[in-house]
């Protein structure tokens, strides 16, 4: 009867769910090479009222089978022997006791214990991949998408599990411990991810805060290059700056530069008309003892007269820089001293050294090539000359 229960079923379309079940009846005849099978018929069809009646009520071939199976049994039983003593009724209790407390401290292997320990490498190779699909993550990246990534590497350990795994009941344990694991290994990359994006936004935030205190010490003040340098400031910080980090370091950016804009621009104007007032006296100098060009002398002198007298007395500070007149020459300065071409803030210095040179070229050694040909008025400093006429 065993031999018939163990017997292959044929499997000519070659299901998958019939070879599964045969590979059990190999593994169960593995087992069960000793096993003995006994059937009893059904002894009456009431069967929920078997334990009130009498063997006479019974089916005859219920009850010839059943004798014949006692003495089976009889025949089968040995008395229980340990430690080379046979253990009576009250000492097979006690020692039934003794292995059951074994098996529920897990110091006697059972069918789940060992499923479990089977399952359990599985699980150890299953977060090993989750963890290599994590590591190979670029951080910092915003949360969004470490959770997509954790997701679908949480999805492929979880099918890599499912087609490795051995047991139904205990495969559910198992894969709360993987679950378990695989979320305590996220929880590591959402703290590494944090600190990246910490430490990536806190570096851009610097570096604009630097370029901001650069930006309000610039020696010629120009909006326009604070406006440019604003704006960059904001596209770098925006498009590198990312992760969890990113929100919080965003609020403390906007208000820094909104701290820097508003202090620029209330002394921007009063930089822009000190730097007026000295470019007229420098040009008073120039004209006077350098080129000796009137007309650029005395232009100097009005542009100096009107700026610290004819401002002061009929314009207030708010109504200077409000007037079209100043507009005008905030824009001119704008365009001279930054554009894309051009940055004078950068070149002031070389420039003028270059300028100086060619002034010093030319008063040294060009009027004694080519002579004076200006057509211009001029300082006339020839007191004596030597074609005066003689008086007799």
């Amino acid at each position: 009867m065993v031999d018939e229960a163990l017997r292959h079923v044929p499997n000519e379309d070659g299901n998958k769910n019939i070879d599964q079940v045969n590979q059990i009846r190999d593994s169960l005849a593995i087992m069960g090479d000793n096993s003995t099978a006994f059937s009893l018929p059904q002894p009456h069809l009431m069967r929920t009222k078997l334990c009130d009646l009498k063997d006479e009520d019974l089916d005859s071939t219920y009850v010839a089978r059943r004798d014949q199976l006692k003495k089976l049994v009889a025949s089968i039983l040995r008395p229980k022997i340990v430690q080379g003593k046979a253990l009576n009724g009250k000492e097979f209790i006690s020692f039934l006791e003794q292995i059951l407390d074994a098996l529920n401290k897990g110091e006697i292997p059972s069918t789940g214990s060992l499923v479990e320990v089977f399952n359990k490498g599985i699980v150890e190779r299953c977060v090993k991949l989750y963890n290599e699909r994590m590591v190979r993550l670029r951080l910092p990246m915003s949360e969004e998408s470490l959770q997509t990534a954790h997701e679908t590497a949480h999805d492929e350990a979880i099918k890599a599990f499912d087609a490795q795994h051995f047991g139904r009941q205990h495969a559910k344990k198992s894969v709360d411990q993987l679950d378990e694991q695989m979320q305590e290994v996220y929880k590591n990359f959402v703290l590494a991810n944090e600190y990246q994006s910490s430490k990536l936004c806190e570096a851009l935030y610097t570096k604009c805060e630097d370029d901001m205190d650069h930006l309000q010490a610039l020696r010629l003040p120009s909006m326009a290059k604070f406006n440019a340098g604003f704006v960059y400031c904001n596209q770098s910080f925006e498009h590198q700056c990312v992760g969890p980090s990113k929100q919080n370091y965003e609020q403390r950016l906007t208000k820094m530069m909104g701290k820097a804009r508003s202090l620029f621009i209330k002394e921007y104007n009063n930089r822009l008309f000190n730097w007026l007032v000295a470019f007229s006296l420098v040009m008073v100098v120039v004209g006077r003892f350098i080129i000796k060009f009137i007309l650029l002398e005395m232009a100097a002198w009005i542009l100096f007269i009107f700026l610290e007298t004819y401002t002061r007395m009929f314009w207030t500070a708010e109504s200077l820089y409000y007037n079209p007149v100043w507009h005008f020459i905030v824009g001119t300065w704008e365009t001279v001293v930054y554009s894309p071409v051009l940055d004078l803030d950068r070149w002031a210095i070389p420039i003028v050294c270059i300028i100086a040179m060619f002034v010093l070229y030319w008063r040294c050694y060009g009027k004694r090539k080519h002579g004076s040909s200006w057509l211009l008025p001029m300082y006339n400093t020839q007191k004596n000359g030597r074609n005066r006429e003689r008086s007799e």
